[in-house]
């Protein structure tokens, strides 16, 4: 188990999960996702790309995937594998323009692997991401009609 200085606690409609931060990996990208968890930001946000079998991204205040916090962060790119379960920064084509958006793995994508930067790992609570609403099969751009929101996220040494 993570420190609770660096676990998050997700709630999610259809239960909780409890994500371990990666300051080892991604000092930056850790400090200004606590940062933005403390402020309330991902509070009422849509899970607003949802991939069956791919991932689930989150994190645009517009819902849309063009929005994000107004701060970019440079890549933090290490050889940790996205695979279930991990938790990676969401970019353009400009691998130093994450800002608030951010995706979890359903499953192995290695083809993101040192491209995207992996900040946290989801270590309980896995079936309520699985849970989310997915996109249509018939729409490739992983858009959902009626996304599922964030209902909070707190980091654990808050909320103790």
């Amino acid at each position: 188990m993570s420190a609770p200085e660096d676990t998050l606690v997700m709630e999610l409609p259809a239960g909780q999960v409890v994500i371990a931060l990666r300051p080892d990996l991604a000092p930056e990208h850790v400090a200004r996702v606590k940062e933005l968890v403390r402020d309330g930001f991902y509070d009422g946000l849509a899970f607003h790309r949802v991939i069956d079998g791919f991932m689930a991204q989150t994190g645009c205040p517009q819902g849309t995937g063009t929005g994000g916090s107004g701060k970019n962060l440079k890549a933090e790119f290490s050889d940790t594998p996205f695979v279930r379960g991990t938790i990676g920064a969401a970019r353009t084509q400009d691998p130093n323009s994450a800002d608030s958006q951010w995706f979890i793995c359903f499953g192995d994508a290695s083809w993101l692997n040192r491209q995207y930067t992996v900040w946290g790992e989801v270590i309980e609570g896995m079936e309520a991401v699985d849970a989310l609403r997915k996109a249509p099969a018939s729409d490739p751009s992983g858009r959902v009609p009626d996304p599922d929101r964030i209902v909070s996220v707190k980091v654990q040494a808050d909320a103790a």
